[in-house]
């Protein structure tokens, strides 16, 4: 499980992120990555006073088109755990979100696990070209 504090949770949050970060498509998953999440959410957004995150952040979109409730439920919790191991790779003001798609649905933990790792070096590999 991730921490409270490591986790998008309002549609805001969700909607900068895909809207204003990188992208880097795998096979399983797409990988939405913002490097430096906006003032709002920084400072806890609306009605959230003083509850600044400290440090990256996850959020998984896991659609129907992956599979019923049952599938989708167990790639969120795969997910999850692969992005757990993952997330101290990141700066501590980084967003992320994981779409799921439908190939995920029948992927094994390894083949998530591997995407995930190569969507992040392609993105955190961009991040270095760029500055």
């Amino acid at each position: 499980m991730l921490p409270a504090q490591a986790r998008l949770r309002r549609r805001p949050e969700f909607t900068a992120v895909v809207r204003s970060g990188r992208r880097a498509g795998r096979p399983t998953m797409v990988l939405h990555y913002l490097p430096a999440r906006p003032p709002a959410a920084a400072a806890g957004g609306p009605g959230v006073p003083g509850d600044a995150p400290t440090g990256p952040r996850a959020g998984f979109v896991v659609g129907r088109a992956v599979g019923n409730s049952v599938v989708r439920h167990r790639v969120t919790r795969r997910l999850r755990a692969a992005v757990r191991e993952e997330l101290r790779r990141l700066p501590a003001t980084a967003d992320l979100v994981v779409r799921a798609r439908p190939e995920a649905g029948t992927a094994t933990s390894a083949d998530l696990r591997r995407d995930l790792a190569a969507g992040l070096d392609r993105v955190l590999a961009e991040r270095t070209r760029s500055s």
